[in-house]
């Protein structure tokens, strides 16, 4: 299991890296994570997909251990959603995103997106170079060399970025350089609010956040995503909502977390 990290975040400002901002007039400052992650290998989150207020599928999201990092300790992160019959006979999906990130800045060194949605087939394979301040991306066996601005995230480890910083505080926002799709992206994660949730973990105290979102990402989404993560040092995202073509597809866990 890699070694928790008390490394904070570098870089910053508006010219490139994350930022936290709390207020308009503030000036914007670089976050530092937690001295810990919230989450290590063998976490496992299993959600229930639903849209139009349907049952659609499942998704999973789980983090690994490399076998033998070359680049220091590093996570996998995993995230697969798959359609259920019914879904799939008018718009199946199978998707799945693989993320390998730097445990202690959470920068990710290569993601593999393999998505199937619909009529819609792509495969991406991005290779991140932060020194060289670039990223080899091959999708669809096209390849091609994109520079990137410092602190650059891919769009699956700026989830798990968010969910370790030490405190998310209603009325701040956290902006993050993201490349998606041979693009990059300056993605704000606004902090809405607390409030209590109900589910299948009972009810608990969830930090609501909206992640502003230029593109479409790698969760069916074509927008914007509302996350409720929990109020406390893990952030378990327990519920995600993403608008679509024709409503929106909502995940709520049902697996791998509980209310104490």
């Amino acid at each position: 299991m890699p070694p928790s990290h008390t490394l904070p975040l570098e870089g910053g400002g508006e010219g490139g890296g994350a930022y936290f901002q709390s207020g308009a007039g503030e000036t914007p400052q670089p976050p530092t994570l937690s001295a810990e992650r919230p989450f290590q290998p063998g976490e496992r989150l299993r959600y229930t997909l639903s849209w139009l207020g349907i049952s659609a599928g499942t998704a999973v999201m789980e983090v690994t251990e490399l076998p033998a990092p070359s680049e220091g300790p590093t996570f996998r992160l995993i995230t697969s959603a798959r359609s259920n019959q019914f879904v799939s006979t008018f718009y199946p999906v199978d998707n799945r995103v693989e993320s390998v990130v730097d445990a202690g800045r959470l920068l990710p060194h290569r993601l593999l997106f393999r998505r199937r949605e619909g009529r819609r087939k792509n495969d991406f394979d991005v290779t991140f170079h932060h020194r060289e301040g670039a990223v080899t991306a091959i999708k669809d066996g096209v390849s091609s060399r994109i520079p990137i601005p410092p602190e650059t995230h891919d769009a699956l480890s700026c989830l798990y970025y968010v969910r370790s910083l030490p405190s998310l505080i209603p009325g701040s926002s956290v902006f993050l350089n993201v490349h998606h799709n041979n693009k990059n992206y300056k993605v704000e994660v606004r902090v809405e609010e607390v409030e209590r949730l109900r589910g299948p973990w009972k009810e608990t105290e969830a930090v609501r956040v909206l992640a502003i979102m230029p593109f479409q990402g790698i969760f069916l989404n074509e927008g914007n995503i509302r996350i409720w993560l929990t109020n406390d040092a893990r952030h378990v995202p327990l519920k995600m909502r993403a608008k679509v073509i024709i409503g929106s597809v909502e995940a709520t866990l049902v697996e791998g977390w509980r209310a104490p």
